[in-house]
């Protein structure tokens, strides 16, 4: 069925952006039922909009929530990390998708309100899965799927072949943090993921009255003397410090100074 192979087509794309510390590939689409969040230990919900609008969900392991736990840039947000994931998987679909939200992963089920059909992404085990409302997967979803070039075998080695079992999510247990560490898996599933950075010049604190009566010319004195480096956030955590700079006319930030976890704490 066409449904079927646009999910697993749509899979194999989500497992080449979606953090992960070994490559991932798509299993076999499968009719999504209440055990499939069992496995997981994250999830994220986003809308979709296009020529239907409905909703499609991630599953992840526990590697890539406790990774992003204890990130030494401070604790991630799993729906930022996802976004990519969750956009391409829209795209797949021919529809774009909303912010993505994080979940319990007992509630996706909930969620779908209705059929839906769950792919598994395989690496070290079932690490993740795409989890899509079965009436998003019709032609009318994805006009001319047919002619659309079909994923290379090649580009998911590890993936099942034939005649190998297929991965039954209802029937497996939880391959979340199988060694009780994310350390045999590493801080490298993390490295794709896109943060946002944030330098800062200064702060002061202004009454509600003098915000009011803000105009342009205004001048606000910030907390900072004039020539003090200027401070680089990751997720509101103070990672470095630099001299700000002109770069082809734009601002860029020249780094002087790395700030040590206990210095930043």
């Amino acid at each position: 069925m066409i449904g079927s192979e646009l999910a697993q087509q749509v899979a194999g794309d989500v497992a080449a952006v979606l953090p992960s510390a070994v490559p991932l590939a798509a299993s076999v689409p499968q009719p999504g039922n209440e055990h499939v969040a069992a496995a997981f230990a994250g999830a994220v919900v986003a809308e979709v909009n296009g020529a239907q609008a409905g909703v499609v969900a991630l599953l992840v392991g526990a590697d890539l929530v406790n990774a992003l736990a204890s990130s030494p840039l401070g604790g991630l947000d799993l729906a930022a990390a996802t976004q990519p994931a969750l956009d391409t998987l829209a795209s797949g679909l021919s529809l774009t998708a909303g912010a993505g939200a994080q979940a319990e992963p007992a509630s996706v089920v909930a969620t779908m309100a209705g059929p839906f059909t769950v792919v598994p992404l395989i690496g070290a085990g079932i690490d993740a899965a795409i989890v899509i409302q079965d009436r998003l997967l019709t032609p009318a979803v994805a006009p001319g799927f047919a002619a659309a070039p079909s994923a290379a075998p090649s580009a998911a080695p590890s993936g099942p072949t034939p005649g190998a079992a297929v991965p039954q999510l209802g029937h497996v247990a939880p391959v979340a943090n199988r060694n009780g560490s994310t350390s045999s898996r590493g801080i490298e599933m993390l490295h794709g993921v896109v943060m946002e950075v944030t330098v800062e010049l200064g702060r002061t604190r202004m009454t509600v009255r003098d915000l009011l009566a803000l105009a342009p010319g205004a001048v606000l004195e910030l907390d900072r003397a004039a020539g003090s480096p200027a401070d680089l956030l990751v997720n509101g955590r103070l990672i470095a410090r630099g001299e700000v700079v002109v770069v082809d006319e734009d601002f860029g930030l020249r780094i002087t100074e790395v700030i040590d976890e206990a210095a930043a704490s």
